[in-house]
């Protein structure tokens, strides 16, 4: 296993809300040995990943729970856009019934309900995977500085369930991200995805963290995992 750290620095005022995001697909397909011709990609979201993928495919298979990113996925004649949610185990009933030469996740299953279960849905569908979660390293200062336990699991946690499934290789990622200020920070955080929708402080709580954060950068970490 590998750990390394990037640090990236963008003006907030570029709208990049998925900056992050958008790394973590590139790397994927980056590190991808081999040419993929037939593809899943859970949770698909707007075609972040598929926009990275550069050679010929015979078909993709994007899924996604939200209609509206589903909305704004590219869709040319090798694309299927599926409705669904990787929580529910009758999404993989209907996966199966395909083949796929690799499975992509691109900073989608941090958000499962039992990561065990999902792991061993995916391992059952029998292709190698290239996998990235958000791990309780994302936003660690923000939380101590608010006094708050992280919502996500350990880099640790996550790699023991991905060993009761996948023979794997893992890779650790720690990320920071700048911003000009903490407003700017704080408007990253709401508009991104990264915290999933998951409202952890009421205004006051906000407002007090915002005055007491005392870095001008984010921090993220992220387990990719290669089998």
């Amino acid at each position: 296993m590998r750990v390394c750290e990037e640090f990236s620095r963008y003006a907030a005022q570029y709208g990049m809300h998925n900056v992050i995001q958008a790394k973590v697909a590139q790397k994927l397909v980056a590190d991808t040995d081999d040419t993929p011709k037939k593809i899943l990609d859970l949770g698909c979201g707007n075609g972040t990943l598929f926009s990275q993928i550069t050679w010929n495919i015979e078909y993709f298979t994007g899924v996604d729970f939200s209609e509206s990113m589903l909305e704004h996925h590219p869709n040319p004649a090798p694309v299927t856009l599926m409705l669904g949610d990787f929580n529910d185990p009758s999404l993989f009933d209907k996966l199966s019934r395909m083949q796929y030469d690799r499975i992509y996740s691109a900073s989608a299953l941090q958000w499962s309900n039992d990561l065990n279960t999902v792991f061993k849905s995916i391992s059952d569908l029998l292709s190698p995977v290239s996998l990235a979660l958000f791990t309780s390293g994302t936003f660690e200062t923000l939380y101590k500085t608010a006094g708050l336990s992280p919502i996500l699991k350990s880099a640790d946690e996550v790699i023991e369930i991905a060993n009761r499934h996948f023979k794997a290789e893992y890779e650790i990622i720690r990320y920071v991200l700048e911003f000009e200020s903490v407003r700017e920070m704080f408007r990253y955080i709401k508009r991104s995805g990264v915290s999933g929708g998951r409202r952890v402080l009421d205004v006051a709580q906000t407002k007090a963290l915002m005055r007491e954060y005392p870095l001008n950068y984010l921090e993220f970490e992220v387990v990719f995992i290669a089998s």
